[in-house]
């Protein structure tokens, strides 16, 4: 094949799985509403369970769940009739996958299931089915037609079950109220784990010397030197005002006599700051929307405890 048919046969698989997920999206209605609110109201562990490539997508769903604050496991519907079955409670609820709804193996264990009246959503993409029949709630992902050219290997119908258990775990943990901290409580472990879990009072650096109000700007130019362009100007050590390298340069445009004047008549009086048990991550955030490189640190009285720069923050790995 030549290159240009290579790259057409790419997208066509793209475009084949995209509208897949789009024909989900525009199908969804108030079982998935009902969906949400059965996840939300169980107090057990949501078991996910499918049978070959459904299986896999399963696997996805439950660590999905899992990182995201509902408890949930994978089962093979085989293994759940040879002892597994001891890992689902009356308190649980289950999630099933089959793209037809009528794989054998399901059987055994969608009996068991309504035997301990676990409540039963099913994913499939023939509501009438032996799946279907059984669940309780049914969201359908259908596909037209799989990305394989032979419309047989699953792959529109996996790319959609798999968007779909997506949408019950994020729509969940919003419903939940499920926050960045609990994210990072979860996730300890890498970069991930240590950007959501790095806050301000980790990388700050002492706050140095502060100026008076009544201090000039040749006291001002001399801190900006030695402190990373920002002069924080304090009363009773509370924050007052800011300057920074920028103002300098804006200010000796329009000043001939820049080094007298009074760092209370030219700071900025209402500056951007951030407290010390604040995430980092917000901080970068915060100093990308003032078009800023560092912030002052302070307590809710205002006073000045530190100064974070965006160069810390990035090499603390919050970025």
């Amino acid at each position: 094949m030549s290159d240009d048919r290579l790259i057409d046969a790419g997208r066509r698989v793209l475009r084949l799985e995209s509208d897949a997920v789009r024909g989900v999206e525009q199908r969804l209605d108030g079982r998935f509403t009902r969906a949400i609110e059965l996840l939300k109201a169980s107090t057990g562990r949501v078991i996910v369970t499918g049978v070959g490539k459904s299986g896999i997508i399963a696997r996805k769903i439950a660590a999905t769940l899992t990182s995201t604050g509902t408890p949930a496991s994978w089962i093979h519907p085989v293994d759940s009739l040879h002892g597994d079955l001891g890992l689902i409670g009356p308190r649980d609820i289950a999630i099933v996958l089959s793209k037809s709804g009528e794989t054998d193996e399901l059987g055994g264990l969608l009996g068991e299931l309504q035997r301990m009246q676990v409540p039963v959503i099913a994913l499939t993409g023939v509501a009438d089915s032996m799946l279907g029949r059984a669940a309780t709630v049914v969201l359908e992902c259908a596909v037209s037609e799989e990305a394989c050219p032979h419309d047989l290997a699953p792959t529109s119908s996996t790319t959609a079950a798999l968007a779909l258990g997506d949408a019950l775990a994020v729509v969940l943990l919003e419903e939940k109220g499920f926050k960045r901290e609990d994210f990072a409580r979860l996730h300890p472990g890498g970069r991930l784990g240590r950007k959501l879990l790095l806050r301000a009072r980790d990388v700050m650096i002492p706050p140095g010397a502060l100026l008076a109000p009544d201090a000039t700007m040749r006291e001002a130019v001399m801190l900006l030197a030695h402190q990373r362009g920002l002069a924080m100007i304090a009363r009773e050590g509370r924050l007052s005002g800011v300057l920074t390298a920028g103002d300098l340069s804006r200010l000796a445009e329009r000043h001939t006599e820049v080094l007298t004047l009074q760092v209370d008549s030219v700071m900025t009086r209402t500056p951007k700051r951030c407290g010390p048990d604040e995430f980092a991550a917000a901080v970068v955030g915060q100093m990308e929307r003032a078009g800023v490189m560092a912030l002052p640190v302070v307590t809710d009285e205002d006073r000045i405890v530190g100064v974070v720069h965006l160069h810390d923050l990035m090499r603390a790995g919050a970025v």
